[in-house]
């Protein structure tokens, strides 16, 4: 199926679903849908270490049923964008996630 996909120039459901939740995690982050950050989402103390100036924190999850909670799932995917990744608009930010090698994170394992 991953071949029939790389020949017709197409990602995976899952990578597609994962491009989805980052981008909706960016409009919750930088205010572009009216939800309330903070019942989503903190920004980490943590400012010295590389990647993206906007660190989100990771809260401990000890229940499986609430590490599939959208939060749980896109804070360590997020913590892995590059530092390349374009936070500027919305537009530049899909733009730039698109290249970015997320296999660690698909079950597949291939994009």
């Amino acid at each position: 199926m991953i071949e029939i996909l790389h020949c017709l120039g197409l990602s995976s459901l899952e990578l597609r679903r994962l491009h989805l939740d980052l981008i909706y995690c960016y409009k919750i982050v930088f205010g572009v849908v009216d939800l309330n950050f903070s019942d989503f989402f903190e920004f980490s103390s943590v400012t010295a270490t590389r990647g993206l100036a906007y660190k989100l924190y990771e809260p401990s999850c000890v229940s499986s049923t609430r590490s599939r909670y959208f939060v749980e799932r896109i804070v360590n995917v997020w913590k892995f964008l590059p530092s390349s990744v374009n936070l500027s608009t919305l537009n530049a930010f899909k733009r730039s996630i698109v290249p970015t090698d997320f296999s660690l994170f698909l079950k597949c394992g291939t994009e």
